[in-house]
């Protein structure tokens, strides 16, 4: 019965027979020799306070209990005063150590439910916090024999460790079916004390640990709910499903709670927008209810504003105004005036080829192909700035920019691109682009009708309007004779409405996509593509039924076409970041033709977890890599893309992903190759890491045409719209490099477009925005998985629909009018603050600018005045201020 252990082997063995109660001098006496040379290390007071110690541990056992209750007071208060500090173990701690046994064992002999044996108990928790053998929970095992009392003031290390036991024992009690109230009461205690002292996130480990996150509502305060839902909001990240939505929704609470009203609507929007309707009704504030329109703008979100929201009419116009992204152009424009870039550029200028030395510089040659890449970067890097030199300059004037002459210096297929191009130029300017497209819908030749109607699409793509113009004029087109007017009118819808769920274009894309005698196989993908974009997400069945039929009608020729690769990614784009609801799905896309089944299988995955940073999906699509395949077979391609796309939703996935691919380059086959440039392109969008940089530099310059191609264009995604200096140097060089090599030298020019998107204003990361950044991303990187036959054949109008993922990365601020107002603002690198203590500073290196300012990857803006409080924590985009009225000049 006496307990065997003493780990310490300094004091004595427990006394073998329970029968003597007290046996302690004689055993004591054989222990004395030892703790002699102990003893003399000892300072006084020190020597004190054991020998006054081990006088309780002697008294403690004594026969009447008042002696015992004395003595266990005594030791109890000693233990306490103790505690307060934790820099190394408590002195009394660590001298009662020997008698730890001893204590036990007593402690078995004494009476049932007197106060004295609760009194021992609590004694002995606080011991065994030092003393217990690995995972015996002792500690939690007397707290709960002990007596019910403030744990706190046992001090934070102890109730730290009952909490590591807490969560140990409640997995245990869980497994063998056993009551866990008692323990429940515990960590109501514990929680309390947590979130009075600071440790919010141990409290909600604790609480994720024992499946009771909901205790977390009562529990928060006006001083602690930021922290609390910061780290809750954070931490999903890194949850398995459905605990991450679980996470997320008691944040939303939280918030709720508080009236954090704009946070809310953040998490709402997160957790697919099904309390976005409950955010707007809990404010009647109008400024707050405009802020919120903003917010669901930016994020690309198609919502009608009803009488619920807003009452009178007014108002509703006005909030339905800014959710349709009307204000977008112009905010736009006034941060362009403000950075002085208004002035359109040529694409010489973004060439610069003076800076070239030695071959190449002297190339200029006419050439379709070289024009052609001229248009692209011409409406790159003048998007949404409404004049460029090419296509809107004045007619009249003898200048050969005119944009008649520009058009027809293409080829075919490249004037639609050069019409389109028109589209990007007047970007979000519905009114202003519509009527100067309008004239090329009355060309003669198709391509430019077909351009024409792609531009209109484009200049719609994120601004809705209540009168849908682009709907009625590119219905019309849609079945016509001429395939390439077909295409146009069909990806210009999509372009159009992505995200929008629109049913009237159900009926139409599903009809065309159904009938294979009049549309050809490439109207047909447009068609499926174009569903993708518009229901990305939606999970809609009956698109993937109509997807599904046509991907199994087709022939073994066409299962061979380049292009067919598209039809699975429009299926995927169905289920966009939805994670298990593609199941269904990837099981019936196992009977198709072996050539495309395992593509097919793969994209879906991929897509479906996109954004989710599941490690296991990561793992699954790692071991397709690794296999090593007979040829033809080309799913490995959209496996390495996977990779990329479910790891950059947060920092460390993506950083494990960037090394993961590297190893995939050096052991990986030639098509594994080929992905791994635009895989890193798809982690760093927008974003330019040095890292990054460095390997695709490396590989622009590989053996293998395709590697250095993909390369070259994920060059241009990582530096997208950061003007980044030492990309277009690299860029510069590598024109200059391949001059002879004209599909090189179009990726090139593709790849310096893209750096100066917007003129360094727009960036194409997808984070805080709806799945159709994503959706748009998605579709064209699959396509630049074999570039030979889309963009550098005659698809290369896929390159148009990277137009989803733009939106300006500005902070503009606006006044209670919605006018522009200069305010001073710092911006600086973000520090990630979670789970720190006190109140750290959120930005570092900062500088301090008068908006409208640019925020770069990774930046955070914080107003620098205290006259103005702005309606929103988080400062992106538009951002309403209001003044603040206890602020008086000085």
């Amino acid at each position: 019965m006496a307990p065997p252990e003493n780990p310490n082997g300094a004091g004595p063995a427990a006394p073998s027979d329970p029968a003597q109660p007290q046996p302690q001098p004689p055993a004591k006496s054989k222990g004395k020799k030892k703790d002699e040379k102990k003893d003399d290390d000892l300072s006084e007071e020190d020597l004190a306070l054991k020998e006054q110690l081990e006088l309780y541990v002697v008294r403690a056992q004594d026969a009447d209990p008042g002696v015992q209750k004395l003595a266990l007071e005594s030791m109890r208060q000693e233990i306490r005063s103790a505690t307060s500090s934790m820099t190394s173990v408590p002195k009394p701690l660590k001298f009662l150590r020997p008698h730890y046994g001893t204590l036990k064992s007593y402690f078995e002999t004494m009476p049932e439910s007197s106060d004295l044996k609760r009194y021992m108990a609590d004694i002995l928790s606080v011991l065994a916090l030092t003393m217990s053998a690995e995972g015996e929970r002792e500690s939690l095992k007397y707290r709960l024999l002990g007596s019910e009392g403030d744990i706190g003031s046992w001090g934070h290390e102890y109730v730290r460790n009952l909490a590591g036991e807490i969560a140990q024992e409640f997995q245990k009690r869980q497994d063998d079916d056993m009551p866990i109230d008692a323990l429940m009461e515990l960590v109501q205690q514990i929680v309390s004390f947590h979130m009075k002292h600071n440790a919010e996130p141990e409290a909600v480990d604790l609480l994720m640990e024992v499946e009771d996150l909901d205790l977390l509502v009562e529990h928060v305060d006006s001083t602690n709910y930021k922290r609390t839902c910061l780290y809750l909001t954070s931490s999903s990240k890194y949850l398995p499903a459905p605990d991450d939505m679980l996470a997320l929704d008691i944040a939303y609470t939280i918030y709720m709670k508080f009236e954090d009203l704009t946070s809310a609507l953040r998490i709402a929007l997160l957790l697919d927008n099904k309390y976005v309707k409950q955010v707007y009704t809990a404010t009647e504030d109008l400024q707050l209810k405009k802020q919120f329109s903003f917010i669901i703008a930016r994020h690309g979100l198609a919502m009608e504003i009803d009488d619920e929201i807003a009452a009178d009419d007014n108002d509703k116009e006005g909030l339905q105004e800014i959710v349709n992204n009307s204000k977008l152009s112009e905010g736009y424009l006034t941060l362009a005036r403000d950075i002085e870039v208004m002035e359109a550029k040529s694409p010489e200028d973004i060439y610069k080829v003076h800076l070239i030395d030695g071959r190449g510089a002297s190339s200029s040659l006419d050439s379709a192909r070289q024009n052609l890449a001229a248009t692209f970067v011409n409406a790159f890097v003048n998007a949404g700035f409404g004049q460029d030199k090419l296509m809107t300059a004045p007619s009249d004037s003898s200048s050969s920019g005119a944009s008649g002459n520009w058009l027809f210096k293409n080829k075919e297929h490249g004037k639609a691109s050069a019409a389109a191009s028109l589209g990007m130029i007047l970007l979000w300017d519905t009114d202003s682009g519509l009527a100067q497209l309008d004239k090329y819908l009355h060309s003669n030749d198709a391509h430019v009708v077909a351009g024409a109607l792609l531009g209109i699409g484009i200049v719609t793509c994120g601004v809705k309007n209540d009168c849908d113009p682009a709907l009625a004029i590119l219905m019309e087109y849609i079945n016509k004779d001429d395939t390439n007017i077909r295409i146009g009118a069909i990806l210009g819808l999509g372009i159009a409405y992505a995200g929008s769920q629109k049913e009237e274009l159900k009926s139409y894309l599903s009809t065309v996509l159904g009938d294979s005698e009049k549309s050809t196989l490439e109207v047909l993908i447009f068609s499926a593509i174009a569903l993708g974009l518009v229901f990305v997400g939606s999970c809609n069945e009956e698109i993937a039924q109509s997807i599904i039929f046509a991907l199994m009608e087709r022939s073994e020729a066409e299962l061979a076409e380049p292009i067919i690769r598209l039809l699975p990614v429009a299926l995927g784009l169905l289920y966009l970041g939805k994670q298990e609801s593609v199941e269904a799905t990837a099981e019936v896309s196992k009977t198709f033709d072996e050539k495309i089944r395992k593509y097919c299988d793969v994209t879906l995955m991929s897509l479906a977890y996109a954004g989710t940073g599941n490690v296991l999906k990561v793992q699954k699509l790692l071991g397709i890599c690794s296999q090593h395949l007979e040829k033809g077979e080309t799913h490995q391609g959209p496996a390495v893309l996977g990779i990329a796309l479910i790891a950059m939703a947060e920092e460390l996935g993506a950083e494990m992903a960037v090394r993961s691919l590297e190893r995939l380059l050096q052991y990986g086959e030639q098509n594994i190759r080929r992905a791994v440039p635009l895989a890193l392109g798809i982690l760093c969008i927008s974003n330019p890491k040095v890292n990054v940089m460095d390997t695709l530099s490396r590989l622009s310059h590989d053996a293998d045409a395709d590697v250095a191609m993909a390369a070259i264009i994920s060059l241009g995604l990582i530096g997208a719209g950061t003007n980044n200096a030492r990309i277009a140097g690299m860029l510069r060089n590598l024109s200059s490099y391949y001059y002879k090599e004209a599909a090189h030298l179009f990726c090139v020019r593709i790849a310096q477009g893209l750096v100066h998107l917007g003129k360094g204003l727009l960036t194409l990361s997808p984070y805080h925005s709806d799945r159709m950044a994503l959706g748009g991303l998605v579709t064209v990187l699959h396509a630049c998985l074999d570039m030979k036959s889309t963009i550098l054949g005659k698809y290369h109008y896929i390159l148009y629909i990277i137009v989803l993922a733009m939106q300006p990365r500005m902070l503009l601020t606006v006044d209670e009018d919605l006018k522009p107002l200069s305010v001073p603002v710092r911006v600086g690198q973000a520090v990630d603050v979670v789970g720190q203590a006190g109140r750290p500073k959120t930005i570092t290196g900062f500088q301090t600018h008068s908006t409208p300012v640019l925020l770069a990857a990774g930046e955070r803006a914080e107003l620098a005045t205290e006259k103005y409080i702005p309606l929103t924590s988080v400062l992106e985009g538009f951002v309403i201020l209001k003044k603040n009225p206890e602020y008086n000049e000085e």
